[in-house]
């Protein structure tokens, strides 16, 4: 637990992308207890957020191992970099879908 807290901590400290999913987290967490009709819909919509910030955890935990090797450009970095950044925007367009589905229904 110790070590999770680190991460989390450092992760507010130096991703402003982390701090902007969890403000937005503290807003639609709420709502989606509020608005879930049952326990399905409040887990697939509290769910999809909370999928949005581990997936910005491992996307900066990337970043960071491989800015590790130095500030040099090469292509596979540049690739997985933007994969990372790829795989929260999927996350962030799965919170749209779900809470859309869920809330136009």
């Amino acid at each position: 637990m110790r070590w999770s807290m680190l991460g989390l901590r450092a992760a507010w400290r130096v991703e402003s992308s982390f701090r902007l999913e969890v403000c937005l987290a503290v807003v639609m967490v709420p709502a989606g207890w509020w608005f879930g009709g049952d326990a399905v819909e409040r887990v697939l919509m509290i769910g999809s957020v909370l999928l949005v910030l581990v997936g910005e955890l491992l996307n900066s935990a990337l970043e960071a191992a491989v800015d590790r090797f130095g500030p040099e450009r090469h292509e596979l970095v540049g690739r997985a970099k933007d994969m990372g950044s790829a795989a929260v925007f999927m996350l962030m367009v799965n919170v749209v879908v779900c809470w859309s589905l869920l809330l136009l229904n």
